[in-house]
């Protein structure tokens, strides 16, 4: 782990992966929630890094932060949000055949997975999710959708995603829900937030 300065108030914590990442900006929540924490107006995760921002002491935090003790994730329990799937997407079966399986059996592998939002970004309500084995990470597709539908599961790399509303896009698409993943009218406007452990639940195709 090392932190670097960012300005006078911010710091950004790299570390040496995603895990690693999560299970920090985690232990950030649970001493903010618990009171233990120095005010930090925004704390931001992303791929391998957390962003701290709005600190008094930047300098003095990362000296302390060092000396941390910071649980695995598998060792936080939390209630996971169930997403609906209708498993039809039209790359289902190219994902299929890089995983050399029936699409039967990449539903059950992929629904069978327990996910967690790692960071947000791309697009408001956009979750980044990890928790496929490395071996069934696949490529983006060699050429991008000029537009994606909103509701739209895919993959790219190692990460899942639901597009939030209709946009470009380039990564694999296996599915689709009706789970509104964006409302402004809604407290808070995003379904998925850092942290958040998400399962996929196969509809009748």
């Amino acid at each position: 782990m090392r932190a670097l300065p960012v300005g006078d108030r911010a710091l950004l914590v790299e570390l040496d992966d995603g895990d690693k990442a999560g299970a920090l900006h985690a232990e950030l929540l649970r001493r903010r929630s618990s009171g233990t924490l120095p005010p930090i107006r925004e704390i931001v995760p992303a791929a391998r890094t957390v962003l701290l921002d709005g600190l008094e002491r930047p300098g003095h935090f990362a000296r302390e932060l060092m000396e941390w003790e910071i649980p695995a994730l598998h060792a936080r329990v939390q209630d996971a949000i169930d997403i609906p799937v209708r498993y039809d997407g039209p790359d289902l079966a190219d994902v299929a055949a890089l995983w050399q399986v029936s699409e039967e059996e990449a539903v059950r592998i992929h629904s069978a997975a327990e996910f967690r939002v790692a960071f947000c970004g791309f697009a408001p309500g956009f979750g980044y999710l990890t928790g496929l084995s490395p071996q069934y990470a696949v490529p983006r597709r060699s050429t991008p959708r000029t537009s994606v539908p909103a509701g739209a599961l895919a993959l790219a790399g190692s990460y899942t995603g639901v597009y939030p509303r209709s946009s470009p896009g380039g990564w694999q698409l296996i599915g689709a829900t009706d789970t509104v993943l964006w409302d402004p009218a809604r407290e808070p406007a995003a379904l998925l937030s850092p942290g958040t452990r998400v399962r996929f639940v196969p509809e009748c195709r």
